[in-house]
């Protein structure tokens, strides 16, 4: 029976001091979400462990002590584990297999194989040598937009070879 009016007295006593526990909390943290869950945590901590508070002692010092060591436990696991680092492996996106570029690149090599010359020739000066079109007229010794028709052209058939739509 006495044990019943102390509890009644003591969760009284702890929902009056909540107001007092939000402003201590709010001294550990900015955000309101993380001052209502650490205030939550300490009532949840104070009202399990009832049977550890003694009769006639502080209560608010008792709450203010709990909150205070669950902050500081927070803190020193945050420390340790350091969620979020800019570096977090679920950030990384996935790779695609590079089995179906090295098929596409055998593909562009046969059909690049496969071109028939002028086009072949001015293809290959202008993509892969990396010429310009200019170049590649006063190597050939003619006009810089029959260049480009050649190269234009071996781009189609081979586009078509690769089985890709030109636009």
């Amino acid at each position: 029976m006495i044990y019943q009016q102390m509890t009644n007295s003591f969760e009284e006593d702890v929902v009056d001091l909540i107001p007092a526990l939000n402003s201590f909390a709010r001294t550990f943290h900015r955000s309101q979400t993380d001052v209502d869950d650490l205030v939550q945590e300490t009532l949840t901590r104070a009202l399990g462990n009832i049977d550890k508070f003694r009769p006639g002692s502080n209560l608010k010092s008792w709450l203010f002590t709990i909150m205070r060591n669950l902050f500081c436990s927070r803190f020193r696991i945050g420390k340790r584990e350091m969620v979020g680092l800019e570096e977090c492996v679920s950030d990384a996106g996935s790779v695609a297999a590079d089995q179906e570029w090295r098929i596409r690149g055998h593909e562009l090599e046969r059909a690049c194989g496969g071109l028939k010359e002028p086009f072949k020739s001015a293809f290959e000066f202008v993509f892969i040598d990396g010429r310009t079109y200019e170049e590649a007229a006063e190597h050939f010794h003619g006009a810089t937009g029959t260049v480009k028709s050649r190269v234009n052209r071996a781009r189609q058939r081979i586009a078509a070879e690769c089985g890709e739509a030109v636009a």
